[in-house]
């Protein structure tokens, strides 16, 4: 008996099936005392109508396993509490009840090869299905090159890692039978402060680079340091000689100066059973497509791809303009914004059986760090990301050059023109795209504080705490305050309690004056300034806090963040349709 018809039937409590609950927008399996709820849904009857295995319906207590309303199924009322406020009355029977804004949006899927992200959504099922969720998720211990956990309050870096690693039946003819797993795709995501924006960073396999030192746990338990290499292919900061993700991670924060929080990697498999999954993405060519090498075969035009042809389409190079990782690079950007407006626009996100299907994949395709191995936290990064209009995600690739050093040009390398001015804005929060900003109030409060009089140097007394800058940096701010600009009261406090991101100085209000001839010094924004209140130092007078955040460049190095980010020639964004060439 399908979803629709036992709600229908007049010997089953109403409400002993999934509901929809008005004041979370979400999914409920919702049963009857008679009835145990099932915690984890069993395998549902096929899109296409035929019955699932009734005895594989049975979890291992036995009881029958409810499955989500099918589309323009009737969903009851869930039941009022005593007390509660009454619920509004339901519609006409088999009438599609009015769609609300779902705060269903669950779970977060990465993808590599390509496919690097895809926001997916599950109903809830109860605590223990979040739980058998969880355990799909593989997660690889990468130490402090990785945040304990993830916050809701601020911007945030995650790096997506697609291998080239074979794992699974028909992969036969992608990548290096025996690679070990190297980091064939690379995206850096951002995603703002304020959630207005976000930009995905690509960042080229065969580029050259200098691969730091990095500290790996080993399966006993132990911990071994990799010595660096290098001027090396980017690729090789996975997987050659041990490496964990962490190590890509120092690689990137190297090369760009800006810190990933968390990663996210998946291999060749992910972008066929995700893409499976979702009912296939569409891709748009402006020419027809027979690869023999990766057995793509396209039309011009409009297609959908799925399963193994995806895996195809974001693999292949030879199709696609110089036949080089540059030009594949665009096609996987491409294909992503292509799949982002696909599960926008289609039913995925309302249809309750999809979404468990999506839950399954998306899980199973994960390695992360253990800050965001939990499913509520992968939760809470998708709803996250869910507010990023997709006009304004943005969609780049590392700048880079021929490499000098080669006569055959094989690798390439940053370009130290154009590179460092995108790796600014993009540590800075700076977006790519033009947006309303949700706090302009806020900003100009902040622009204000530093509007006033300013006290002379030798007023100034500051006590310098290291948050996250090179070691020695707070001494070194220091000898340039004493030595170049005159701020004697000025003493190094050690390091800080935590380490922040950005620079802060705390002052309390009748210490404005000192703040705004410090933030003009050292090129503080407003953002910088925290109002607050003062400590005491060594000699029992109030002072000022500054802490150097891992923003800090230097002594004497401007901290003032760019009005707005350099114009880049190639970039997209996620809501315009592209044709890949």
């Amino acid at each position: 008996m399908d979803a629709q018809s036992r709600g229908r039937a007049e010997n089953i409590d109403p409400a002993d099936q999934w509901v929809l609950n008005p004041n979370t927008g979400e999914y409920e399996l919702r049963l009857g005392n008679s009835a145990p709820q099932s915690p984890v849904p069993g395998p549902r009857a096929s899109r296409r109508g035929r019955p699932a295995d009734p005895a594989a319906e049975r979890p291992r207590g036995g009881a029958p396993v409810r499955e989500a309303p099918e589309r323009g199924a009737e969903v009851p009322q869930p039941r009022r509490r005593r007390g509660a406020e009454p619920e509004p009355p339901p519609g006409r029977r088999n009438r599609r009840p009015v769609k609300k804004k779902s705060k269903a949006k669950k779970i977060v899927a990465w993808t590599g090869g390509g496919l690097a992200l895809v926001l997916v959504a599950t109903g809830s099922a109860g605590y223990l299905y979040l739980k058998h969720l969880e355990g799909n998720v593989s997660a690889t211990d990468v130490g402090s090159a990785a945040k304990q956990g993830f916050s809701k309050d601020g911007a945030f870096n995650i790096l997506i890692i697609g291998t080239d690693k074979r794992t699974g039946a028909g992969n036969e003819g992608y990548g290096d039978k025996n690679s070990v797993g190297h980091a064939d795709t690379n995206i850096l995501l951002h995603v703002a402060k304020d959630r207005t924006n976000a930009t995905a960073l690509s960042i080229p396999r065969d580029m050259i680079v200098d691969v730091p030192d990095c500290e790996t746990l080993q399966p006993d338990g132990s911990k071994k340091v990799i010595p660096g290499s290098s001027q090396v292919r980017f690729n090789t900061s996975l997987g050659q000689e041990g490496r964990d993700a962490g190590c890509t991670m120092r690689t990137v924060k190297a090369v760009t100066g800006i810190t990933p929080d968390h990663f996210m990697m998946v291999d060749f498999n992910a972008v066929k059973t995700l893409t499976s999954a979702v009912g296939g993405v569409k891709v748009c060519l402006k020419h027809p497509v027979n690869d023999k090498d990766s057995h793509l075969q396209l039309p011009a035009g409009e297609s959908k791809v799925e399963g193994e042809q995806a895996l195809a389409f974001v693999r292949t190079r030879h199709a696609w303009g110089n036949q080089g990782d540059l030009d594949r690079i665009k096609v996987q950007q491409q294909f992503m914004g292509s799949l982002m407006r696909d599960m926008s626009s289609s039913d995925t996100l309302t249809n309750p059986s999809k979404l468990l299907d999506l839950a399954e994949a998306a899980t199973k395709a994960l390695t992360v760090d253990k800050g965001i191995k939990s499913v509520s936290t992968l939760k809470d990064i998708a709803l996250e990301m869910k507010k990023v209009p997709p006009k304004n995600i943005t969609f780049l690739t590392v700048p880079v050059i021929d490499n000098p050093a080669e006569k055959v040009h094989a690798t390439v390398v940053v370009n130290q023109t154009t590179g460092p001015e995108i790796f600014d804005a993009i540590n800075n929060d700076v977006s790519f795209t033009d947006v309303k900003k949700k706090e302009k109030a806020a900003k100009d409060a902040q622009a204000a504080r530093l509007k006033g009089t300013r006290s002379a140097p030798s007023d100034v007394r500051v006590r310098i705490m290291n948050g996250g800058a090179a070691d020695g940096a707070a001494q070194d701010v220091v000898n340039w305050m004493q030595t170049e600009k005159g701020i004697l009261k000025s003493e190094n406090a050690g390091n800080a309690p935590a380490e922040v991101s950005r620079t802060t100085l705390e002052y309390a209000p009748d210490q404005a004056p000192q703040a705004r001839e410090l933030a003009a010094l050292m090129g503080l924004s407003g953002s910088a300034l925290k109002p607050g209140k003062s400590v005491t130092n060594a000699q029992g007078l109030p002072t000022m806090s500054l802490t150097l955040g891992k923003d800090f460049k230097g002594a004497g190095v401007s901290l003032t963040a760019p009005a707005k980010a350099p114009d880049v020639s190639d970039k997209s964004t996620a809501d315009k349709v592209e044709c890949a060439s």
